[in-house]
């Protein structure tokens, strides 16, 4: 037997045993599944960091922790969230674990370079958690580590930042190779059209990590050297301007939208045509639209900024390039919905996800453009409805389509199922408690609600009764998730095929799970992505 014909499980290609097999591995595999599991990790303490948000502003005033303790957990909950979960999330273990096959090729263009992506990724972490215990305590600045108060703060957010900093190097060299990858190594007939449009998906959002993410580095170093050094950037009383750091920090920020979202995007448009059983609709315009997304999604921070003092003409040319970049995401959303219509539907979990994420980032994104017009901006700029939105754009976006991906391709990775009914059940439960929890907070939003904030006055507990009840409702979802695909995956129906949903993307035409140089023979390219002509579903 060829090493080739072990499974990356049993053979790690580097000679070791154990969990030095894993550390020192260069399997893109391995390293996708090294990324998921402290992703994984990382995102139950998010969560339980924002169930402690959500109990707290049950009722006015203190309820489990007083104001400094709750700037804090807010602040992390953000960090966690955002730098640690989200970004990587879907690019690096996901897209670790399936570009890749989907090209065609045997490995990523920098094997090595992915591991050492790895390692920053969890030395980032890990500095990320030492701020929580050293110097003056946890950062209580808010994810965004705004000045002048992050330059004053006595709290430890000089390590928080050398932590962000490590953690968009290893999400630049990760761009960097994913970008090389589909360059370079993709299998003999492999065009530029037959490119499974989630790869396509990871190829936009390698343009951003690559062009926007060294922005963020500059600025968090800016912040370091004005807490250290006392240069004066952003501090008033040394010459400096607080707002330039709101521009250096948008510029990547917003663009870091799309990090998140694009590759979410792409699940989707992989997941409907193989539980619609027809090609997708509009193949060539959905991916241009992912291109068009990272380019005028980075050319529109400044609507962040409506409140900050703009020339008018700024404003205006802010906000129409805001409602420019809504036309890519509504011709997915448009050709997701007609790819759906009078298919051959199979409601299994994949496509529960992948459904849910299009209604919930549709919500997100059409409250972004209240957002994105100044006059309306103006009412609801720094309130829960700004809260609201980014969770149902972030959440409900890159969350379900990271929950829609891990039911949709882990099964071929761990050649176990799990159960089907329950994941639906979960399904439900965290869609209901997800609408629950972010919903009311739109409506004490409109009410003047501003976010943030420890206290409140009575006329919003109501909203913050709801919502606080909802976070529970959809803890529960969560919790069920996670275990009936965990337990799936150790314990459930061995897969007996190659492809249990009927896929046509490379992926599906390897063994289960799949071998440790993913190819025993030269793909097969003639195919196009999403014909499912001949191709049916292993029982």
């Amino acid at each position: 037997m060829s090493s080739n014909s072990l499974s990356f499980w049993e053979d790690s290609g580097n000679g070791r045993t154990g969990i030095m097999a894993w550390l020192t591995t260069t399997d893109h595999k391995r390293i996708g599944l090294m990324y998921m599991y402290v992703i994984l990790a990382m995102f139950i303490a998010g969560l339980c960091l924002g169930l402690a948000i959500r109990l707290e502003l049950i009722a006015p005033g203190r309820t489990i922790m007083d104001a400094q303790t709750y700037n804090t957990v807010f602040t992390l909950h953000g960090v966690i969230m955002i730098f640690i979960v989200v970004i990587p999330s879907i690019p690096a273990a996901i897209g670790n674990l399936v570009l890749p096959i989907q090209l065609g090729a045997e490995d990523v263009a920098f094997p090595r370079l992915n591991l050492f992506s790895w390692y920053l990724y969890i030395g980032g972490t890990l500095l990320a958690l030492v701020s929580l215990f050293t110097g003056g305590g946890a950062p209580d600045t808010g994810w965004t580590f705004y000045v002048p108060f992050s330059e004053f703060t006595t709290t430890n957010v000089s390590v928080a930042v050398i932590a962000v900093f490590i953690l968009g190097f290893s999400s630049i060299l990760t761009g960097l190779n994913f970008i090389t990858t589909i360059h370079r190594l993709r299998a003999p007939g492999m065009t530029w059209t037959k490119i499974p449009l989630f790869t396509w998906s990871l190829y936009a959002t390698g343009w951003i990590q690559v062009l926007a993410t060294p922005v963020l580095g500059i600025t968090v170093l800016l912040i370091f050297a004005e807490r250290v050094l006392g240069v004066g950037l952003f501090d008033p009383n040394k010459g400096g301007d607080p707002i330039l750091y709101q521009h250096l920090f948008w510029i990547y920020s917003h663009p870091a939208v799309y990090i998140m979202i694009l590759p979410a995007m792409g699940v989707v448009s992989d997941i409907i045509p193989v539980f619609a059983r027809k090609p997708i609709f509009g193949y060539k315009t959905i991916a241009f639209s992912s291109l068009m997304i990272a380019f005028a999604g980075s050319l529109v921070w400044a609507h962040h900024m409506f409140t900050s003092g703009m020339s008018d003409t700024a404003v205006l040319i802010f906000s129409l390039l805001t409602f420019v970049v809504a036309i890519p995401s509504a011709i997915k959303v448009f050709n997701w919905t007609a790819t759906l219509y009078k298919g051959s539907i199979t409601v299994d979990p994949p496509l529960l996800y992948a459904l849910g994420f299009i209604f919930l980032f549709s919500v997100g994104g059409l409250t972004g453009l209240i957002l994105g017009s100044a006059g309306t901006d103006i009412h609801v700029h720094d309130t829960y409805f700004v809260v609201s939105h980014f969770h149902y754009v972030i959440f409900g976006g890159t969350g379900f389509g990271m929950f829609a991906a891990a039911h949709y391709w882990l099964p071929k990775y761990y050649g176990r199922m799990y159960n089907k009914t329950v994941a639906k059940v979960a399904f439900y439960i965290l869609f209901i408690g997800f609408n629950l929890l972010y919903f009311p907070l739109f409506i004490i939003g409109l009410e003047g609600m501003p976010r943030r904030y420890y206290d409140y006055l009575p006329q919003y507990q109501e909203g913050h009764v709801i919502s606080t009840v909802g976070s529970w409702i959809l803890a529960v979802g969560v919790i069920i998730m996670l275990v009936n695909l965990i337990r799936g995956f150790t314990k459930g129906e061995e897969l007996k095929g190659r492809n249990p949903w009927g896929a046509a993307t490379l992926e599906w035409t390897i063994p289960t799970p799949p071998p440790l140089l993913n190819f025993d023979k030269e793909p097969d390219t003639s195919r196009k992505p999403y014909d499912f002509q001949g191709v049916t579903p292993d029982e």
